[in-house]
């Protein structure tokens, strides 16, 4: 997601910070991280790990993403992307 500078912070603590225990706790969720791109401060990422499509489509059905989410895309300076990704193999 790729935010205005003036944005970040407001997006981390006041979305993010206030929604992410409730996204974590959602049916299905086993896993929630937010990163930052090294170079350009103004990008962000989440990655989540969900138990199956269903309960990611319940999530993003759900009034808990559809309030994060109205509060998230006005900050943007660039349309956002998402990717649904199966593990293939896992190094320990």
């Amino acid at each position: 997601m790729t935010f205005k500078a003036s944005e970040v912070d407001y997006f981390i603590e006041e979305v993010f910070n206030r929604s992410k225990t409730f996204i974590r706790n959602f049916e299905g969720c086993s896993h929630l991280e937010l990163h930052r791109d090294a170079t350009q401060k103004n990008i962000l990422y989440t990655y989540s790990i969900w138990e199956n499509e269903d309960c990611l489509n319940a999530y993003r059905n759900s009034e808990l993403f559809n309030n994060t989410w109205a509060r998230t895309k006005v900050l943007f300076t660039d349309k956002p992307k998402a990717f649904s990704l199966e593990k293939l193999q896992e190094v320990l």
